[in-house]
């Protein structure tokens, strides 16, 4: 298939990425945010396994603020995604 007059101008150049450095910026951030909730998820509960720890895994922390930062990561990933940078022309 011949590149046409037409089809000269909307050929992509090679260093251009379908991302700017801050979406991929932000988009780390993001997942940073996640793994955090994760980890806010994680701890409590008792290291015995016959013995049930009632505060520990019904925390305020691990219902409550672990979802919503988990949240908010995802929020920021989709902010990444839809991030339009400061054009360079």
């Amino acid at each position: 298939m011949k590149t046409t007059e037409k089809n000269k101008g909307n050929a992509p150049k090679g260093d251009d990425m379908v991302f700017g450095w801050s979406n991929y910026k932000w988009m780390l951030a993001g997942v940073g945010v996640i793994l955090l909730g994760f980890v806010l998820m994680w701890g409590g509960g008792s290291g015995d396994a016959n013995v049930f720890d009632y505060e520990g895994i019904f925390s305020w922390r691990r219902i409550g603020l672990a979802p919503i930062v988990v949240l908010a990561g995802f929020g920021i990933v989709g902010y990444s995604i839809f991030h339009k940078g400061r054009n360079k022309e």
